[in-house]
């Protein structure tokens, strides 16, 4: 096996942050298997979680004088099978590990599987086409919850977590409006169907015109999920590259329905008192 030259200290550092977070990081157990199925030492076993785990790496890097078998562990915590109930979490950590990782010319694919890739794209970069992004939607008035995904780390590499991140800022905004736990078509469902009293409407809901606009809503955030949301959730980030044009032409329809949710009447609330 060709030897992969050793991780810079501040990569696998940064790495041990992601996979060691607080909230949503591995717990102290979950680390401890997973070092010992990788037979890496736990050398600092009572440190907090990401001085224990950059502990560990460092040490077993420093003895091989390579990074296999760090590699070898980065895999394993991120094999698919091991979170095929928790998709989200798999593409959240695994796109910001691959952020890291490449500075140093790595990248793990959606099969948990790590490849040599052409180094990353420098942090000044990322930031001017974060400073470039937010500059095009700004020129087009879109909502402020939008502005809040131009984000230098969201695109290091393409717009793809951007969209990613932005789509899924709809889904929270009705669930904070209605109070459901719902997700995708289900929470549109849920929330806009006027078969009672709908938790929020679009109008009065008393013409076939009116009746038409808030079924068409609905079908629009059913196909803003199915296409964007859901897309970018289980496909390959380097299957589904998103340029500026269309990631300008998605977040600008992100933004509408921001604004239209915005303005939506929580009718379920009103109709029980409790607003």
């Amino acid at each position: 096996m060709t030897a992969i030259p050793k991780l810079d200290p501040n990569v696998l550092e940064s790495i041990s942050k992601v996979l060691a977070e607080t909230e949503t990081g591995f717990t102290g157990a979950e680390l401890a298997k997973l070092l010992s199925e990788t037979n890496i030492q736990d050398i600092d076993s009572v440190n907090t979680k990401w001085k224990r785990l950059n502990a560990a790496l460092s040490h077993k890097q420093k003895l091989d004088r390579c990074a296999n078998n760090v590699v070898a562990f980065i895999q394993h915590s991120l094999n698919p099978a091991r979170h095929y109930n928790n998709s989200e979490w798999f593409n959240d950590t695994r796109f910001k590990v691959n952020q890291i990782l490449s500075f140093s010319g790595l990248n793990i694919g959606e099969n948990g599987k790590v490849v040599s890739i052409k180094r990353s794209n420098t942090i000044s970069e990322a930031a001017s086409r974060a400073s470039k992004l937010k500059e095009r939607l700004v020129v087009r008035n879109v909502h402020p919850d939008v502005l809040l995904y131009c984000k230098e780390e969201l695109l290091v590499d393409n717009y793809f977590h951007a969209v990613f991140e932005a789509t899924k800022s709809v889904a929270d905004k009705i669930r904070n409006k209605t109070g459901l736990k719902s997700d995708g078509a289900s929470l549109v469902d849920e929330a806009f169907s006027f078969k009672q009293i709908p938790h929020l409407a679009l109008n009065n809901l008393e013409t076939e015109s009116e009746h038409s606009e808030q079924k068409g809503f609905m079908n629009l955030l059913k196909g803003l999920f199915g296409t964007f949301r859901n897309t970018t959730a289980h496909a390959p980030k380097i299957a589904w590259c998103i340029e500026e044009v269309d990631a300008l032409d998605i977040l600008s329809l992100v933004s509408l329905v921001h604004r239209r949710l915005d303005k939506a009447v929580e009718a379920r609330k009103m109709y029980e008192g409790k607003i």
